[in-house]
């Protein structure tokens, strides 16, 4: 899919006027709306907004569900307030949600009054649940039944409608409380009389709706099942989510695990304006800037010994990259094992000397290799022993920070892939050039 929109990006640029709008027809003909919303998305904002004029009125509402937040800001503000309404007139709760966020609360408030009543119901249970919770994104598309059904109940309601990602009916209670599944293969083998609550499977799994997206989207890939039932603290069964949405969760996790190790949001928007790229960027960089600072400072201390042997300063580099490098890769992997909930504080120990002694025989066979090099380079066995030393102390530094610096800001409700970096990358370059410096003035000079 993403060489073909990068082909029609292409042809999209290349052609002129009237040739663009047959390019993008062609493009409406032969991609859903989520390939739709992702070429739009890659449009700049003049083109995007000339090209959206072309979307079918019927699959506007899903290319907007389907597109990240700030590209659909965009087309939404192009909008008049009365375009906007009559569009969004007849949505379901599941589009609504999904749109809330970039949308007037006048036109929320239109869109609610259109809504037939089970509608509305689903909007108001689910906005209840922040952006995070499974809670707030259930599917309401899903097959259920009293607890008192027999299987002819249950076919006739599969011949009547069977949505995707279906192989389970659900049985609820009078007031709405979740009591079982059953797995619709069942049925086709059981006598028509035979009461479902006889078919349900033991022990059900389910989703609480206070669940994280990413606990959702974990449960559901290891259930074996095209669906979960999301119920909420009273056992009444909200809504279901599909595998359709779980493998949604983990590639948005993914994105914004990528874009937060520079300090950046996955709904930005690939063509945002100028001004509005620069002020957000402008905080990273300046925190950026700020640690620099502070390496500068550790190497100051030491400017009468960089004065008097240049070496160091050629050789500076290389103890900052070595344990740079190294802390990345046990940052890299805490990270996911926080994402996993793999690491809490019955395991904190035992992985921490595991990091700490890679780091020490990882930082024992560099340091050789490196202290050698240095040594024969400089003709100086102190310069080697020197630099080797350093090496060794501060891959094990790395080590150390690399497993402590994210579990210490998860703890403190900081996302570790968002800061994580820019504090390791601090603590080895400070740790690295005092190390270095510090080794090079006591045995040097």
């Amino acid at each position: 899919m993403n060489e073909e929109i990068s082909h029609l990006v292409e042809r999209l640029n290349e052609a002129e006027n009237e040739d663009q709008k047959t390019v993008f027809e062609q493009a409406i003909e032969e991609l859903e709306s989520t390939e739709l919303a992702l070429l739009l998305e890659s449009l700049p904002l003049h083109q995007r907004l000339e090209r959206w004029q072309q979307v079918p009125v019927e699959d506007r509402v899903d290319v907007l569900v389907a597109m990240r937040s700030e590209p659909r800001q965009t087309i939404i503000e192009s909008f008049e307030e009365s375009e906007l309404q009559s569009l969004l007139s007849g949505l379901h709760a599941e589009d609504l949600i999904e749109l809330a966020e970039t949308l007037p609360e006048s036109v929320i408030d239109t869109a609610l009054g259109n809504m037939d009543a089970s509608q509305r119901k689903h909007y108001q249970l689910s906005a209840q649940y922040d952006d995070e919770r499974i809670g707030r994104y259930v599917d309401h598309e899903l097959l259920i039944l009293p607890r008192t059904a027999r299987v002819r109940q249950a076919m006739r309601l599969i011949r009547k409608n069977l949505p995707e990602y279906t192989d389970c009916i659900y049985l609820i209670q009078r007031n709405g409380a979740f009591v079982g599944t059953v797995l619709v293969h069942k049925l086709y083998a059981a006598d028509p009389l035979t009461p479902l609550i006889e078919l349900c499977i033991d022990d059900p799994v389910t989703v609480s709706a206070d669940n994280y997206l990413t606990d959702a989207a974990e449960k559901m890939e290891h259930s074996g099942l095209t669906a979960l039932p999301v119920i909420d603290a009273n056992q009444l069964l909200l809504g279901r989510i599909t595998l359709r949405l779980a493998l949604e969760i983990t590639r948005e996790e993914y994105e914004s695990q990528l874009m937060a190790t520079a300090g950046m949001d996955e709904d930005e928007d690939l063509f945002a304006p100028v001004i509005r790229s620069s002020k957000r960027r402008a905080t990273w960089l300046g925190i950026n800037l700020l640690t620099a600072f502070l390496a500068s400072w550790s190497i100051d201390l030491f400017e009468g010994t960089l004065q008097q042997i240049v070496a160091l300063a050629v050789l500076m580099p290389i103890v900052a990259s070595m344990g740079g490098i190294a802390g990345s890769q046990t940052l890299t992997l805490i990270i996911r094992g926080i994402a996993l909930g793999q690491i809490s504080k019955g395991n904190f120990k035992p992985l921490l000397i595991k990091e700490v002694s890679v780091g020490i025989l990882n930082g024992l066979l560099w340091a050789l290799v490196i202290g050698v090099i240095a040594g024969i380079w400089f003709g100086s066995l102190s310069i080697g022993s020197v630099i080797a030393a350093a090496i060794v102390v501060n891959i094990i530094i790395a080590a150390f920070a690399g497993v402590v610096i994210p579990l210490v800001l998860d703890t403190l409700d900081i996302d570790p892939a968002l800061s994580g970096s820019v504090i390791l990358t601090t603590v080895t370059d400070v740790v690295g050039f005092v190390a270095f410096l510090g080794l090079g003035t006591f045995f040097l000079l």
